[in-house]
C-alpha cells in the first residue's frame, strides 16, 4: 500500500514538474523497475545464507531435542517416584522440573531470536549490495526512479516508457569483486 502511494506521489510530482515546463520543454522521465527478490535469490550469498541458516536451525533443533529428552526423562523419574517421596523432596523435584521447563522455553525463544537476527543481518548485507548496483545502473542510464515490482507493487510497466533492469542488476551483483 505504501509503495503504491509512493508511486502515485512520484507520478504526480513528475507530471506537475513537466506541466510547469510548458509543452515545448516537457521532457519524459525515464524510469525502471526490478524484482528485488529475483535479484537476491540469484546471488551466491543467498544460497550461502540458506545453507548456513539450515545448519544453524539444525544445531539449535538438536540442542532443543536434547534438552527436551532430558526434561522428559526427569519428569518420568518424578512420576515414578512421586508416591514414595516425602513432601519436601516432592516439592524440590517439582521446583527443579519447573525451573528446567522455564529454561527450555527461554532457550527456545532465544534461539529463534538469534536465528532471526542472523538471517536479517545476512539479508541486510545483500540488500545493501543490490541497492548499490541499482543506484549505479540508475545513475548511468539516467533514470528518475526505480520501482520494486515485487508483491504486485507495480502491476504494469509500459516497455516504451520504463525498463525492467532485473537482469542488469543480477549481472552487476554477481560479477566478481575487484
Amino acid at each position: 500500500m505504501i509503495k503504491r502511494i509512493l508511486f502515485l506521489l512520484l507520478s504526480v510530482v513528475a507530471l506537475t514538474a513537466s506541466a510547469q515546463e510548458g509543452p515545448q520543454q516537457a521532457t519524459a522521465l525515464k524510469f525502471a523497475c526490478l524484482s528485488y527478490d529475483s535479484v537476491m535469490q540469484a546471488m551466491p550469498a543467498y544460497a550461502e545464507m540458506l545453507t548456513s541458516m539450515a545448519q544453524l536451525r539444525q544445531q539449535y533443533g538438536a540442542e532443543q531435542k536434547r534438552v527436551e529428552d532430558d526434561f522428559n526423562k526427569k519428569y518420568e523419574e518424578f512420576l515414578d517416584g512421586q508416591a514414595s517421596f516425602p513432601k519436601t523432596i516432592l516439592q524440590k523435584r517439582q521446583s527443579e522440573l519447573q525451573e528446567l521447563l522455564d529454561k527450555n522455553i527461554a532457550f527456545k525463544k532465544e534461539s529463534q531470536k538469534l536465528l532471526d537476527n542472523a538471517q536479517a543481518e545476512q539479508v541486510s548485507a545483500m540488500t545493501a549490495t543490490i541497492q548499490a548496483a541499482v543506484n549505479a545502473i540508475a545513475k548511468e542510464r539516467g533514470y528518475a526512479f526505480v520501482l520494486n515490482s515485487d508483491k504486485q507493487a507495480v502491476t504494469f510497466v509500459n516497455p516504451s516508457m520504463g525498463e525492467d533492469i532485473t537482469e542488469a542488476v543480477k549481472a552487476a551483483v554477481n560479477q566478481p569483486q575487484q
